[in-house]
């Protein structure tokens, strides 16, 4: 089921482009089967000018201008830290957003016409709510995206187009798809047969490639690499480039075991540690690069299982503070919070700094950071972490008050086996519906 999600959560697609690999020559017996009628010696006829990128179309009459595109990527930029990028990749991102835009105006168009209206008070909370993540107000942030290229007006209907889509697959996708008890049954069964085997929640961008083609692709991969530990999102990058049908959401393969996979990301995943990146590594039919968002043991209490309860104190940097600043405040932040002796210490201690002090109770460990879990794990009660934040907004510490470790872990949960299973079922439905959609569309480029 798609979910709205804060906008340059999927606006900040991909900030490097992957080179197209040219097709290779082959012999009348070495045509793959496509199921299309291709000779085995093609002769091209004509030029390709109908297939270049132009800058604006209709789609079933309504217009897409260059305007539109220019906006676009002017959002990719900002939620990309204003990142610039080569002439080439640019381009090739170019044409990309003018998909995803065409792929949009068709969402909406179906929705409308299945009588769906979305309640502009609820793109607003959205819009709203973006704009308190960059700490601005709604005109602020308006003037802000204004002053960067692109325009409120384009972050809304990127805002509005999800929930119209939404709704669409609520109404015409989910309430007709349905999970069998067989289903949910055989999922049981095989979680219980693997209690105590590692478990790891991956996800990946896949990439095809021939034995031809390979070393290529792996260039390009590398490239996605490279920007991704940069601090591109991966799960935009994955929505943009990859080929698996996972991109749709993100390139989440969701928990699975190393028998689900191929056997070069099976050895690569009992390496890794969580928020760790890998590849390219080649895998049948192309090449691959995984993150580990999570590792596990099938049914097995673990110890980020815990719940924790934590103070946070946090001194804000002035504006305009440098790095070589920021080192020198954090220096000094680390010596006088470390000898912090329990959390009833701490609001003396940031009181002296002129900090401010948060505190919070339930708070699961998994939802913390990666390297935050590996520091917690280790904390006794009352100790304090290691500072962590950044230069253009202040340093933080948390103190370990309390944890709650399970001592068992509870069987599977039929409702989230099925849920899982719907999703994957609604996710499927909706590709091949904007697939439908694509090829009915009447796109007339301009």
């Amino acid at each position: 089921m798609t979910k709205i999600s804060t906008i340059f959560g999927f606006a900040a697609v991909a900030a490097v482009a992957v080179t197209p690999v040219l097709a290779q020559t082959v012999a009348d017996t070495d045509v793959p089967n496509t199921s299309l009628n291709i000779p085995g010696n093609v002769q091209v006829y004509g030029d390709a000018k109908s297939n270049v990128y132009r800058p604006s179309a209709t789609v079933n009459g309504e217009i897409i201008t260059a305007t539109d595109i220019e906006q676009r990527m002017a959002l990719i930029r900002v939620a990309n830290n204003n990142m610039e990028l080569p002439a080439d990749q640019e381009q090739a991102l170019r044409q990309q957003v003018f998909s995803n835009l065409i792929d949009e105006k068709l969402q909406i168009q179906e929705a409308r016409a299945a009588e769906i209206t979305i309640d502009e008070n609820l793109v607003n909370d959205q819009f709203a709510r973006l704009a308190a993540r960059y700490k601005q107000s709604p005109e602020q942030f308006t003037a802000y995206l204004a002053s960067k290229g692109s325009s409120a007006a384009a972050v809304k209907q990127q805002i509005r187009g999800e929930y119209a889509w939404d709704r669409l697959l609520q109404r015409n996708v989910q309430s007709t798809t349905n999970v069998s008890k067989d289903e949910v049954d055989a999922i049981y069964k095989r979680t219980m047969e693997a209690k105590g085997q590692d478990e790891f929640h991956l996800a990946e961008i896949y990439l095809t490639a021939t034995p031809e083609t390979v070393e290529a692709v792996a260039q390009n991969a590398q490239k996605i690499v490279q920007a991704l530990q940069g601090g591109g999102s991966f799960q935009a990058y994955a929505r943009q480039f990859s080929e698996a049908s996972t991109a749709v959401v993100g390139g989440d393969l969701g928990w699975v075991r190393a028998g689900q996979l191929p056997d070069s990301m099976a050895d690569a995943a009992r390496q890794m540690q969580p928020g760790q990146l890998v590849g390219p590594i080649e895998v049948p039919g192309g090449v691959s690069i995984m993150l580990m968002v999570d590792r596990r043991q099938v049914l097995t209490a673990d110890p980020r299982d815990a719940v924790l309860s934590l103070k946070q104190i946090s001194l804000d940097f002035p504006a305009g503070t440098t790095e070589a600043k920021a080192s020198e405040l954090a220096g000094q932040f680390a010596e006088a919070t470390r000898s912090i002796a329990g959390c009833g210490a701490a609001d003396a201690v940031a009181q002296k700094l002129g900090a401010s002090v948060v505190s919070r109770d339930g708070i699961s460990m998994r939802q913390l950071p990666a390297p935050l879990q590996g520091t917690l794990i280790n904390l006794q009660v009352g100790q304090t972490t290691q500072p962590f934040g950044a230069a253009n907004e202040g340093v933080s510490v948390l103190v370990l008050c309390g944890r709650d470790v399970p001592n068992t872990v509870a069987e599977p949960n039929i409702e989230e086996i099925e849920n899982r299973l719907l999703e994957e079922k609604v996710n499927k439905r909706a590709q091949r519906y904007l697939r439908d959609l694509r090829r009915d569309a009447v796109i007339d480029f301009s």
